[in-house]
């Protein structure tokens, strides 16, 4: 029963505290750490002490496998110079610097004021347990204060591999304390570990993904997603193989992401989205609550540690100080060296803005606590070497990731545009409303009913518009067709949804059928919700595409950048006629001014229907892109 509590309590302290941090509009993750830091010395709170087995395999395999499934795999490949530099060799020389910073205090000065030295294996030891950043909370904060990207897909795919590297660097230690190992077993080690890991990932990935194409039931498969972190880590760590469990579950998170649209239905995806999110949640605030909780425990084990306190605390500022700043000294050198000798990486150079934020994004968490309990009881020093590995969790989390959303400002580092976003959306689904009605084109028969063929006509272009209504907001009160079509439809869905529970209240109906009535209105209600939720809000100050998908085209670049409109004040024909527009488009072919597709009549597109005038322009306020009607690229 107490157990049963305290879950409850848990559970609840993390939502409160989640919700908290967002109404202050601070990282969950921070204010986490502050509330298990402050309740763990309430006397009713219980000792609070995290087991590794329970961290390294009920926790990290499913918080690495969320984020996996939603990294892209084309971006990962993309930077994976960037982050191999950084999962791999900044974990190997953040190990090794640190190493010797706490072997020089821990074991040349106490051995000077007569204490037992640390050995070099227990230091690098230390080093290998606080070299990998954190996943959650690097991204977390990342998002949060809207870095661009290309950034975030740098640290996600970081903190996805390093763990892997920092746990080998620490087995290698551990192994040291028995035997003296060679160069040549360390990195035969190391291969091992990496290569059987991703091997191990990629079969296990290949064989879920046959099994789940079989499944069609989400429940089934959702049940599936939720163990196939765990298959991947104990298959890789099992006592023949001895690979990397963090690297095998990495990979078939990324390659079951990446196959998801292929080999899932559409039911499987939405419920397995649906219930990562409320375990990664649960899971990832949980954590850095019960890193806060272990403050008090901690700090009472170290107070029993013979070594005297200004020694300690020397050994924790340095330790700490080595972990901010053995990130820079690495990051900065090799990012240059590497573009001078291997060439600019493919999505471009990395500007200096992107150096400092990155070098800064360095804050650690749920695996640097659980690897520093793996250490054997035995190991010197232990309970100063715990104190020192929270101490740098809590003070990265708290110094770096309070002040990293005030960096990003001061650099001015712009983030994802939220109005660019919806202009490349609108591209895409405009391309996909067009294959859509070639293959509707192609398939269909003289015997099939008109109004269904019109009918799925008006669906797809529908939701194309939808996009394209999100950019160019007037400054008037008129609703467009699709904001129209939410509010109507949603006061719709609520008469509907009465009348089903006045027939469930009467007891006419069985409840099964009811239930699969409601559930027709719920996914088509979450729809709704989703266009609303997806809309764009603010504007860019000059609102450009700048990469044309699929490459540019010759009417884009032939056409000229400037055509006086031959009426200013609005759509010609609309203005003619009495009608309304959404939004304006500008033919750079003549200067006619004419309503986009959004719009009732679709002057724009009638307007290169009549003359063939391949390419229009947005004549919305603070917009600057284009459209080929003839190649249907964006420009």
């Amino acid at each position: 029963m107490h157990i049963a509590i305290e879950v409850v309590a848990l559970v609840a302290v993390v939502a409160a505290g989640a919700a908290l941090a967002r109404r202050l509009g601070i990282s969950a993750p921070l204010l986490l750490v502050v509330i298990g830091i402050a309740a763990s010395y309430l006397p009713f709170v219980p000792r609070v002490e995290l087991e590794p087995e329970v961290v390294l395999v009920g926790f990290l395999p499913p918080l690495l496998y969320s984020a996996a499934i939603k990294t892209s795999w084309v971006d990962f490949s993309k930077h994976r110079r960037s982050i191999g530099f950084l999962s791999v060799g900044l974990v190997v020389f953040t190990a090794f610097g640190v190493g010797v910073v706490a072997w020089w205090l821990l074991g040349v000065v106490a051995e000077a004021q007569g204490h037992e030295p640390l050995p070099f294996w227990a230091a690098f030891a230390i080093g290998a347990v606080v070299a990998p950043p954190d996943a959650v909370a690097a991204t977390a904060i990342a998002k949060r204060v809207g870095l661009p990207r290309r950034i975030v897909t740098i640290l996600e795919g970081e903190s996805l591999v390093n763990d892997a590297t920092a746990l080998v660097c620490l087995r290698t230690a551990l192994a040291a304390a028995v035997v003296a190992p060679t160069v040549l077993h360390v990195g035969l080690d190391f291969l091992r570990a990496a290569g059987g890991g991703v091997a191990i990932g990629l079969i296990v990935a290949i064989v879920l993904a046959k099994i789940r194409r079989r499944f069609t039931d989400p429940v089934l498969d959702t049940t599936l997603s939720l163990t196939a972190p765990f298959i991947a880590y104990i298959a890789a760590e099992n006592h023949y193989i001895h690979a990397s469990g963090v690297l095998a579950v990495v990979v078939t998170g990324l390659v079951l992401g990446h196959k998801a649209p292929i080999i899932q239905s559409a039911k499987s995806r939405m419920s397995e989205r649906t219930n990562w999110r409320t375990f990664q949640f649960l899971l990832e605030n949980t954590v850095f609550l019960l890193i806060g909780l272990q403050t008090r425990w901690i700090l009472d084990d170290v107070a029993e540690s013979p070594l005297p306190a200004w020694l300690i605390a020397a050994s924790t500022i340095a330790v700490f100080a080595a972990v901010v700043l053995l990130r820079p000294i690495w990051l900065i050198p090799t990012t240059l060296l590497s573009r001078r000798v291997l060439g600019p990486s493919r999505p471009g150079p990395v500007s200096w803005q992107a150096l400092v934020v990155v070098s800064w994004a360095g804050m650690r968490g749920v695996v640097t606590l659980a690897a520093v309990f793996t250490l054997p009881e035995s190991t010197p020093d232990r309970e100063v070497l715990v104190f020192i590995a929270l101490a740098v969790t809590a003070g990265t989390l708290l110094l770096q990731g309070s002040t990293l959303p005030w960096l990003v400002r001061w650099l001015r580092l712009p983030g994802p545009d939220p109005a660019e976003d919806a202009l490349q959306e609108a591209a895409v689904l405009q391309g996909a409303h067009r294959a859509a009605e070639d293959k509707l084109q192609e398939i269909v028969s003289p015997d099939d009913p008109p109004e269904v063929v019109n009918l799925l006509r008006q669906r797809g272009e529908a939701r194309a518009q939808a996009a394209w209504e999100r950019l160019g907001r007037p400054e008037s009160e008129y609703e467009t067709p699709s904001e129209a079509y939410r509010r109507l439809r949603i006061a719709m869905l609520e008469a509907e949804r009465e009348h089903i529970l006045k027939v469930r209240d009467a007891g006419l109906v069985a409840d099964e059928v009811l239930q699969r009535a409601q559930i027709a209105l719920d996914i088509e209600e979450s729809i709704l919700d989703r266009d609303e939720d997806d809309d764009v809000g603010g504007r860019s100050e000059d609102l450009r595409i700048k990469m044309l998908p699929g490459g540019a085209c010759d009417h884009l670049e032939q056409a000229p950048i400037v055509v006086a409109p031959n009426t200013p004040d609005g759509c010609e024909e609309c203005l003619a006629d009495g009608g309304t527009w959404v939004h304006l488009r500008l033919c750079l072919g003549c200067g006619h001014v004419g309503c986009c597709d959004s719009s009732v009549m679709k002057h724009a597109s009638k307007h290169y229907d009549e003359t063939q005038h391949p390419v229009m322009r947005s004549f919305e306020p603070g917009e600057n892109w284009r459209w080929c009607f003839v190649d249907e690229k964006l420009g």
